[in-house]
Order: structure tokens, then sequence, then C-alpha cells
């Protein structure tokens, strides 16, 4: 019998494809189920409030978060694949992505937004905390990108790189401070819009590395 040829699956392609294809498909999943929340604002409320237990959609963006949050593990975990594994940056580089899936996806998914009589649950909390740390994360990427992809090497993707993390921090600023004003109550009404934003920014991101990534066409 012949013997049949090992097949060699390419993990940087299949991954830089599978990013691609989440980071779309998530931020339209949004819309889509927001839809079926009545009241449900894409302005005003947050994406936190589409997994809350009184949430119609509750069970099914949780695990869609938790779905997508392995994702990006493991896309960061082959990110380290096609570049220079070795370099303190890709490592880091590596790292944050992982963050950036355990906090925004699975802790999201794991811990509900849940107010009761008016108060913030354990939940909530919990839900915060990990929600915090892998939007640090990800607004950290683009800076520690510009170590991995000099500007000597790619100058138009370094400074899109200062360009992602200048809107990424204005429109983080925007969702989480209040400014003491009529107008400051105005922009702080608007929460829904600029983490969407933040949100639109960071995926832009994602697949522009996720390119960079398939280009570069690693055997593993």
């Amino acid at each position: 019998m012949k013997r049949r040829k090992a097949v060699r699956v390419n993990w940087v392609k299949v991954m830089a494809i599978g990013c691609i294809i989440s980071c779309i498909f998530d931020f339209l999943l949004l819309f889509l189920l927001g839809s079926y929340y009545v009241g449900y604002s894409q302005l005003h409320n947050t994406i936190s409030s589409l997994g809350a237990t009184v949430s119609p959609v509750s069970e099914l963006i949780s695990i869609w978060w938790i779905v997508i949050g392995i994702v990006f593990i493991v896309f960061g975990i082959v990110f380290k694949r096609a570049f220079d594994k070795d370099h303190k940056g890709v490592k880091l580089v590596s790292l944050l992505i992982i963050m950036y899936g355990l906090g925004e996806g699975i802790g999201s998914g794991l811990f509900k937004a849940d107010v009761i009589d008016g108060k913030r649950t354990l939940s909530f909390l919990l839900h915060d905390i990990a929600g915090g740390i892998g939007i640090a994360a990800a607004l950290l990427l683009p800076l520690v990108m510009r170590t991995v992809i000099s500007k000597e090497n790619n100058p138009r993707f370094y400074n899109f790189s200062w360009v992602v993390f200048s809107i990424g921090s204005l429109t983080l600023l925007l969702f989480v401070l209040h400014f003491p004003s009529d107008m400051g109550a105005l922009i702080a009404s608007y929460k829904g819009l600029w983490q969407r934003l933040f949100l639109l920014n960071l995926y832009v991101y994602f697949i522009s590395v996720s390119i960079i990534m398939y280009k570069k066409n690693t055997i593993v």
C-alpha cells in the first residue's frame, strides 16, 4: 500500500484567517443581537449589557465571547511562529493578545455585568476587572508592535500603529471619563458609541496584523 503524505498545516495562515473572520463576525453580531433586545441602544448602552442576565441574548453572547476569547488566545500563541519567537517584543505582543482573549473574551463571557436592586454584583466587579485587563492589553498592543515591525521595515504600518493607539486612547477616555458639565453629560451618554469605535479601531488593527502574518507564509 502507498503511504499517504503527511499534511502540514500552516497554522499561521489558519489563525490569520480565523482572526479576520472572528473580528468581522463579532462586530456584526453586536448589532444583530442588539436588535433582539427591546429598548437596547447601540449608541448609548454598553456592550456588556448585552451579556447581562436580563438580556434576552445573554447566554448566546456569553458563549460567543468565550469562543472568540479562545480564538484570540490561540492567535496570540501562533503569532510567535510568524515572527522571531525569541524577540522580546514578539513575546510581549503574544502575551498581550492572550491577555485580551482571557479578559475581554473568556472573562466577559463567564462573568455577567449584572445589577441587582441598583447595586453592582460581584459578577459585575469581576467582569469589569477582566475586561479592564483585556482593554489595557489591547491599548498597549500597537505600541509594542512597533518594536516587532520597525519603521525601517514597514514605515506605513509603524505610523498606522501610532494612529491606532491615538484613536484607542481617545475613545477609551471618552468612554470612562465623566466631565462636570452639560456637554460632559452628553458625551458620557454615548458610552455605546465610544466603546464600539474603540472596538472597531482595535479590530481593524487585528485584521491588519493578520494580513501581515498571512503574507509571511510561514510553514510550521
